[in-house]
């Protein structure tokens, strides 16, 4: 990790997720709209950065879909997997975004991983995936680390 790249996580949330899904790229793009307050960082899972940052969880096989990490490098940072890393990037969100993340949060949580299992499942074969990860508009780019690799 670049001392740049620890200055622009240290203390924030960071969502990894899939670079090259189509999905994940929708969902990065969402957050990257709505997230008015700068809250989140995005990490591709597939940079070394993604790796590295999964590597202090020992986190060893690749995650479908996105992984949410909250405070990011301090004592009381926290990693959320599949549906809990959704609901938590949209409780980061202004209302009414909040909200729903609220609402998707007390979904009974085998309920959640149900529909997010069955959609992590058939993202690639309904919405597609790229070849490598996409880079966002110029003025949203530095929210997104460890693509310049």
């Amino acid at each position: 990790m670049t001392e740049p790249e620890r200055a622009e996580i240290e203390g924030r949330a960071l969502l990894l997720y899939d670079g090259v899904c189509a999905l994940c790229n929708g969902v990065v793009q969402f957050l990257l709209k709505h997230d008015r307050q700068e809250k989140l960082r995005y990490v591709p899972l597939q940079s070394t950065l993604g790796r590295e940052v999964l590597g202090r969880f020992q986190v060893q096989s690749f995650p479908d879909g996105v992984v949410l990490l909250t405070d990011a490098l301090r004592p009381q940072e926290r990693l959320y997997n599949r549906s809990d890393a959704v609901g938590g990037a949209l409780r980061l969100l202004p209302a009414p975004w909040r909200l729903l993340g609220r609402l998707l949060l007390l979904v009974p949580k085998t309920l959640r991983e149900f529909g997010y299992g069955i959609v992590a499942r058939l993202r690639y074969r309904i919405l597609g995936r790229y070849d490598t990860c996409p880079l966002p508009p110029l003025d949203q780019r530095r929210k997104l680390l460890g693509v310049y690799e």
